[in-house]
């Protein structure tokens, strides 16, 4: 069974974290119903949905996918980056042992789900404002005994290494070619983003649907002429806290 792990929104959301966004004011009854319609969308496309306890007092809750990388072999429990955040993981664990055998980063590592990109038995780690080489290095540590190769790859427009591209295909990669270089992804064909929508490659795939935000009409467009069952969904409140799609789920296949 395929799992999405969600949580619901903190009524703090408005003092969450940000690196690169101004600050402006989020509706949290028109967040809450997105995030809604984010979780419907998911079961849409066969993700049952199971929500992590309610953390109220954390802003970020919501954006689970920075507390813990999941693998068929194990799973591993982040450190993010922003000391506010670390919590969050707490809960994460508890429920995500259900599944699989867990490891953490340690400190000195700092590192958020955001900038770890699952190719196979590649995995590509952002350098970035949240995740530090330490980090990557006990990533490494901790995947080699299965046959993984971890590359840290630097970013530094965005806030994480998934903010700019996303897998369509087991060889096909959506991308914005402004924040990040498709050549680092040796053997992977690049779809590139209108340069209109330089946040639209943060899209999700399952089978033919793909998932992705209203705010985004050409890269929705782009999506269905490749032959994809589109799904989009209104995250205007969730972008001014600097999230994209995935940010909200861990997905446990």
């Amino acid at each position: 069974m395929a799992t999405a792990l969600t949580r619901q929104i903190s009524p703090k959301l408005s003092e969450c974290e940000l690196t690169h966004l101004e600050r402006h004011p989020i509706d949290i009854n028109k967040a809450v119903d997105q995030h809604h319609q984010y979780e419907s969308a998911l079961e849409k496309m066969g993700y049952t949905i199971r929500r992590l306890p309610e953390t109220p007092e954390l802003p970020d809750g919501v954006f689970v996918e920075d507390t813990a990388v999941v693998f068929n072999e194990l799973a591993i429990v982040t450190r993010p980056g922003a000391k506010s955040r670390r919590p969050e993981t707490e809960s994460m664990a508890e429920v995500l042992k259900e599944y699989r055998e867990l490891h953490s980063i340690k400190n000195p590592g700092t590192l958020d789900g955001g900038d770890v990109l699952v190719l196979g038995k590649s995995v590509y780690i952002g350098i970035s404002q949240r995740t530090n080489r330490e980090a990557i290095h006990q990533f490494s540590q901790i995947l080699k005994p299965f046959g993984y190769e971890v590359h840290g790859i630097e970013v530094t427009d965005c806030l994480h290494l998934k903010t700019a591209l996303a897998p369509l295909e087991n060889d096909l990669l959506l991308i914005n070619p402004d924040w990040v270089d498709g050549e680092i992804f040796h053997g992977y064909r690049t779809v590139k983003i209108h340069p209109d929508e330089p946040f639209g490659a943060n899209v999700m795939r399952r089978d033919n649907w793909a998932l992705c935000p209203e705010a985004f009409p050409r890269t929705a467009e782009l999506l269905a002429q490749r032959g994809y069952d589109v799904i989009t969904v209104d995250q205007s409140e969730m972008a001014k806290a600097e999230a994209g799609l995935t940010c909200c789920s861990v997905i446990v296949e």
